[in-house]
Protein backbone atom coordinates (compact mmCIF):
# COMPACT_ATOMS: atom_id res chain seq x y z
CA UNK A 1 0.00 0.00 0.00
CA UNK A 2 2.83 2.41 0.85
CA UNK A 3 4.44 1.78 -2.54
CA UNK A 4 1.16 2.48 -4.35
CA UNK A 5 0.58 5.72 -2.46
CA UNK A 6 4.11 6.94 -3.17
CA UNK A 7 3.72 6.21 -6.87
CA UNK A 8 0.42 8.08 -6.95
CA UNK A 9 2.20 11.10 -5.47
CA UNK A 10 4.87 10.79 -8.14
CA UNK A 11 2.23 10.69 -10.89
CA UNK A 12 0.80 13.94 -9.52
CA UNK A 13 4.17 15.67 -9.33
CA UNK A 14 5.39 14.49 -12.75
CA UNK A 15 2.58 14.57 -15.38
CA UNK A 16 4.50 12.59 -18.01
CA UNK A 17 4.21 9.51 -15.83
CA UNK A 18 0.45 9.85 -15.48
CA UNK A 19 -0.09 10.60 -19.16
CA UNK A 20 1.69 7.50 -20.40
CA UNK A 21 1.08 5.22 -17.40
CA UNK A 22 4.80 4.51 -17.10
CA UNK A 23 7.84 5.92 -15.36
CA UNK A 24 9.68 7.85 -18.07
CA UNK A 25 13.33 8.64 -17.32
CA UNK A 26 15.21 11.53 -18.90
CA UNK A 27 18.63 11.64 -20.54
CA UNK A 28 20.08 15.13 -20.06
CA UNK A 29 21.39 17.51 -22.70
CA UNK A 30 23.39 20.19 -20.90
CA UNK A 31 26.10 22.85 -21.25
CA UNK A 32 24.73 23.68 -24.66
CA UNK A 33 25.33 20.50 -26.67
CA UNK A 34 26.73 17.89 -24.28
CA UNK A 35 24.60 14.76 -24.15
CA UNK A 36 24.19 11.81 -21.81
CA UNK A 37 23.57 9.28 -24.59
CA UNK A 38 26.42 6.99 -23.43
CA UNK A 39 24.51 5.88 -20.34
CA UNK A 40 22.93 2.46 -20.74
CA UNK A 41 19.17 2.20 -20.15
CA UNK A 42 19.34 -1.57 -19.58
CA UNK A 43 18.61 -1.14 -15.86
CA UNK A 44 15.13 0.19 -16.63
CA UNK A 45 14.01 -3.27 -17.69
CA UNK A 46 15.53 -4.80 -14.54
CA UNK A 47 13.43 -2.51 -12.34
CA UNK A 48 10.22 -3.43 -14.14
CA UNK A 49 10.94 -7.16 -14.08
CA UNK A 50 11.87 -7.28 -10.40
CA UNK A 51 9.51 -4.72 -8.84
CA UNK A 52 6.46 -4.46 -11.07
CA UNK A 53 7.03 -0.71 -11.44
CA UNK A 54 6.10 0.09 -15.03
CA UNK A 55 9.14 1.77 -16.58
CA UNK A 56 9.69 2.89 -20.14
CA UNK A 57 12.43 0.77 -21.74
CA UNK A 58 14.31 3.73 -23.22
CA UNK A 59 15.40 7.16 -21.99
CA UNK A 60 13.91 10.29 -23.45
CA UNK A 61 16.31 13.13 -24.23
CA UNK A 62 15.55 16.35 -22.32
CA UNK A 63 17.38 19.67 -22.15
CA UNK A 64 18.39 20.82 -18.69
CA UNK A 65 17.45 24.41 -19.55
CA UNK A 66 13.92 23.45 -20.69
CA UNK A 67 10.81 23.37 -18.50
CA UNK A 68 10.15 19.86 -19.84
CA UNK A 69 12.75 18.72 -17.29
CA UNK A 70 10.13 18.99 -14.55
CA UNK A 71 8.00 16.31 -16.21
CA UNK A 72 10.55 13.58 -15.45
CA UNK A 73 10.93 12.03 -11.96
CA UNK A 74 14.41 10.68 -12.73
CA UNK A 75 17.18 11.88 -15.04
CA UNK A 76 20.73 10.77 -15.83
CA UNK A 77 23.75 12.93 -16.63
CA UNK A 78 27.11 11.80 -17.96
CA UNK A 79 29.92 12.86 -20.27
CA UNK A 80 33.62 13.44 -20.65
CA UNK A 81 35.81 16.55 -20.48
CA UNK A 82 35.22 19.93 -18.92
CA UNK A 83 31.84 21.68 -19.00
CA UNK A 84 30.09 24.71 -17.53
CA UNK A 85 26.35 24.91 -16.95
CA UNK A 86 24.46 28.00 -18.02
CA UNK A 87 22.61 30.15 -15.48
CA UNK A 88 19.27 28.73 -16.65
CA UNK A 89 20.54 25.16 -16.36
CA UNK A 90 21.74 25.78 -12.82
CA UNK A 91 18.42 27.35 -11.87
CA UNK A 92 16.46 24.45 -13.36
CA UNK A 93 18.62 21.74 -11.80
CA UNK A 94 18.38 23.19 -8.30
CA UNK A 95 14.64 23.70 -8.59
CA UNK A 96 14.24 20.20 -10.06
CA UNK A 97 15.89 18.23 -7.25
CA UNK A 98 14.47 20.41 -4.49
CA UNK A 99 11.01 19.88 -5.99
CA UNK A 100 11.20 16.08 -5.91
CA UNK A 101 13.21 15.14 -9.00
CA UNK A 102 16.23 12.84 -8.83
CA UNK A 103 19.58 13.08 -10.64
CA UNK A 104 21.91 10.13 -11.25
CA UNK A 105 25.29 11.40 -12.52
CA UNK A 106 28.34 9.49 -13.72
CA UNK A 107 31.73 10.53 -15.06
CA UNK A 108 32.02 8.87 -18.46
CA UNK A 109 35.22 6.78 -18.74
CA UNK A 110 35.99 8.04 -15.22
CA UNK A 111 36.89 11.39 -16.83
CA UNK A 112 38.85 13.52 -14.35
CA UNK A 113 37.93 16.72 -16.19
CA UNK A 114 34.22 15.90 -16.06
CA UNK A 115 34.54 14.93 -12.40
CA UNK A 116 36.09 18.30 -11.53
CA UNK A 117 33.44 20.17 -13.50
CA UNK A 118 30.57 18.27 -11.89
CA UNK A 119 31.93 18.84 -8.39
CA UNK A 120 32.35 22.53 -9.14
CA UNK A 121 28.75 22.85 -10.32
CA UNK A 122 27.35 20.94 -7.33
CA UNK A 123 29.35 23.13 -4.94
CA UNK A 124 28.06 26.24 -6.69
CA UNK A 125 24.45 25.13 -6.31
CA UNK A 126 24.34 23.26 -3.00
CA UNK A 127 27.48 24.20 -1.07
CA UNK A 128 31.09 23.06 -0.90
CA UNK A 129 30.36 20.16 1.48
CA UNK A 130 27.09 19.01 -0.08
CA UNK A 131 28.50 16.00 -1.95
CA UNK A 132 29.13 13.31 0.66
CA UNK A 133 30.09 9.59 0.56
CA UNK A 134 27.18 7.13 0.72
CA UNK A 135 27.74 4.32 3.23
CA UNK A 136 27.16 0.75 2.07
CA UNK A 137 24.57 0.44 4.85
CA UNK A 138 22.33 2.99 3.07
CA UNK A 139 18.92 1.60 1.91
CA UNK A 140 19.79 2.43 -1.71
CA UNK A 141 21.98 -0.69 -1.77
CA UNK A 142 19.12 -3.06 -0.96
CA UNK A 143 16.02 -1.80 -2.82
CA UNK A 144 16.13 -4.32 -5.70
CA UNK A 145 19.43 -6.19 -5.63
CA UNK A 146 21.42 -6.89 -2.44
CA UNK A 147 24.66 -5.01 -3.17
CA UNK A 148 27.56 -5.47 -0.75
CA UNK A 149 30.36 -3.95 -2.83
CA UNK A 150 30.95 -1.64 -5.77
CA UNK A 151 33.13 -3.56 -8.18
CA UNK A 152 35.61 -1.25 -9.92
CA UNK A 153 36.62 -2.92 -13.14
CA UNK A 154 40.08 -1.53 -13.92
CA UNK A 155 41.31 -1.00 -10.35
CA UNK A 156 41.77 -3.41 -7.42
CA UNK A 157 40.18 -1.02 -4.93
CA UNK A 158 36.44 -0.86 -4.44
CA UNK A 159 34.46 1.98 -5.98
CA UNK A 160 32.25 4.41 -4.09
CA UNK A 161 29.19 6.58 -4.52
CA UNK A 162 28.55 10.12 -3.31
CA UNK A 163 25.32 12.00 -2.91
CA UNK A 164 23.56 15.25 -2.14
CA UNK A 165 20.85 15.16 0.53
CA UNK A 166 17.88 17.52 0.72
CA UNK A 167 15.26 17.37 3.48
CA UNK A 168 16.81 14.16 4.78
CA UNK A 169 16.72 12.24 1.48
CA UNK A 170 19.19 11.73 -1.32
CA UNK A 171 18.31 13.77 -4.40
CA UNK A 172 21.57 13.33 -6.33
CA UNK A 173 23.78 10.26 -6.57
CA UNK A 174 27.15 10.57 -8.27
CA UNK A 175 29.86 8.12 -9.31
CA UNK A 176 33.32 9.34 -10.29
CA UNK A 177 34.12 5.69 -11.06
CA UNK A 178 31.42 5.42 -13.70
CA UNK A 179 27.91 3.93 -13.70
CA UNK A 180 27.40 4.10 -17.47
CA UNK A 181 27.28 0.31 -17.93
CA UNK A 182 29.03 0.85 -21.26
CA UNK A 183 28.92 -2.86 -22.11
CA UNK A 184 25.19 -2.36 -22.72
CA UNK A 185 25.37 1.14 -24.25
CA UNK A 186 24.61 1.50 -27.94
CA UNK A 187 27.47 2.91 -30.04
CA UNK A 188 29.48 3.86 -26.95
CA UNK A 189 32.48 2.46 -25.19
CA UNK A 190 34.50 3.06 -22.06
CA UNK A 191 38.08 4.06 -22.76
CA UNK A 192 39.68 2.28 -19.84
CA UNK A 193 38.34 4.03 -16.75
CA UNK A 194 37.44 2.29 -13.50
CA UNK A 195 33.80 1.80 -14.49
CA UNK A 196 31.80 -0.17 -11.93
CA UNK A 197 31.18 -3.64 -13.32
CA UNK A 198 27.92 -4.12 -11.39
CA UNK A 199 26.57 -0.77 -12.61
CA UNK A 200 23.35 -2.25 -14.00
CA UNK A 201 22.30 -3.59 -10.58
CA UNK A 202 23.41 -0.40 -8.81
CA UNK A 203 21.42 1.77 -11.22
CA UNK A 204 18.31 -0.38 -10.78
CA UNK A 205 18.57 0.09 -7.01
CA UNK A 206 19.03 3.84 -7.38
CA UNK A 207 15.94 4.20 -9.60
CA UNK A 208 13.78 2.17 -7.21
CA UNK A 209 15.05 4.23 -4.28
CA UNK A 210 14.37 7.48 -6.13
CA UNK A 211 10.76 6.51 -6.85
CA UNK A 212 9.95 5.14 -3.42
CA UNK A 213 11.87 7.43 -1.05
Amino acid sequence: MKQILLLLLMFTAFPLMAKEGVVQCGNLIYAGTKTSRCFSDEFLSSVQQRTGINTARRFRAVRMDNDELFRFPFVVMTGEGNFTLTARERENLKKYVEGGGFLLASAGCSSKEWDRAFRREVAELFGAESLQPIAMSHPVFSTVFPITSLQAGAHPTAGHLEGVTYNGKLVIIYSADGLNDSANSRNCCCCGGSELSNAQQINANILAYALLR
